[in-house]
């Protein structure tokens, strides 16, 4: 898999050109390419829209309804409905109340489902050939982490936190050799009280626990320095770490 970086930002930032939390995992098989988006955050749809077709997209997950993770759903559905004659369609899967939280953004019922297939998450799925694998994680009432891989799962995949505040619940989804995409919303810290985020050294614990390969942290808060949010992750974590940013990419 090939993993873009469409959005490292948090709910705010002063790092200019940043986008809220957006992921692009791109793979290609023997029926061609597929793609598929963790999160949407404000600022990423026109991310997404200059590297892939995003009426292409075998679908997208949402981690949970903070908008600095879905709000750009508005964007790609108005995309999906006003661009194609007729209008084109894409799979959503999140948390329970999602389509309800566009339409009212809108205040119009049947905003989200003129061009958006919104399904509640409800265990393992498969969207083309993405294995999606979900945890709910200590943010909100109903926050996921996710395992994605293809096929049958079991080689290196990607380990997404969303949103999470405890490392231990990271730690069931990693298999040896995934890659960690962890947010570091605090930085090296402390997390602010009732903020429900994790460090980038608690980040690197969980990444250590469950074997991963390497760690990539985002979702750092203005005002937290880069370097020290890297120094506390590598003095935990002994394989790579780096601080993503919009345009980066790798291979999974």
């Amino acid at each position: 898999m090939l993993l873009t970086i469409l959005g490292a930002g948090p709910a705010y930032t002063s790092r200019r050109g940043a986008a809220a939390s957006s992921y692009l995992l791109q793979t290609q098989d023997g029926n061609g390419s597929a793609s598929l988006v963790l999160d949407l955050g404000q600022g990423a749809f026109s991310n997404l829209a200059a590297t892939v077709e995003p009426s292409t997209l075998a679908g997208l997950i949402v981690s949970h309804l903070h908008p600095d993770h879905f709000v750009d759903l508005v964007a790609l559905r108005h995309y999906l409905k006003w661009e194609f004659l007729p209008p084109r369609r894409v799979r959503v899967v999140g948390p329970a109340g999602l389509s309800g939280r566009l339409d009212a953004l809108d205040d119009s019922p049947g905003f989200a489902a003129a061009a958006l297939d919104v399904e509640k998450m409800s265990g393992d799925c498969r969207l083309g050939p993405f294995l999606v694998c979900p945890r709910l994680v200590t943010h909100t009432d109903e926050s996921y982490a996710f395992r994605v891989s293809v096929a049958d799962g079991s080689a290196p995949g990607l380990v997404y936190s969303g949103d999470c505040s405890r490392p231990e619940d990271l730690v069931p989804l990693i298999r040896a050799g995934d890659t960690v995409l962890s947010e570091a919303s605090f930085g090296a810290g402390p997390v602010a009280p009732g903020a429900e985020h994790m460090t980038s050294e608690e980040a690197a614990r969980a990444a250590a626990m469950g074997g991963a390969q390497q760690l990539l942290l985002t979702h750092v808060l203005a005002g937290h320095s880069r370097e020290e949010t890297l120094a506390a992750a590598k003095g935990v974590f002994g394989g790579p770490v780096q601080l993503v940013t919009e345009g980066d990419a790798f291979e999974i």
